[in-house]
């Protein structure tokens, strides 16, 4: 079986240097990067995270996920927020 990856060009380093990394790598954002981090979240479920300028701390399975809110019927501005027009 033969598998073809796609590679992206990711601009690194304030823009001066340009990589190529696989596509799939290149998840940061979206509904891949939410399951990622869940994932991330399980793994270290266990562990605990420094809250309150250090003065608490709380597992970090603990913490609730944030909420996905859809952005349908809302509205968005354009051109230099002079124009308007709803999702």
């Amino acid at each position: 079986m033969w598998f073809i990856l796609a590679k992206r060009k990711v601009r690194t380093g304030r823009g001066t240097r340009i990589i190529e990394v696989d596509d799939k790598d290149s998840a940061w954002s979206g509904n891949d990067f939410k399951k990622l981090q869940e994932e991330r979240k399980k793994a270290s479920s266990n562990k605990y995270i420094t809250v309150g300028r250090g003065t608490a701390k709380i597992k970090f399975g603990d913490m609730e996920s944030t909420p996905i809110k859809s952005t349908k019927g809302m509205w968005i501005s354009s051109g230099r927020g002079t124009g308007k027009r709803k999702l």
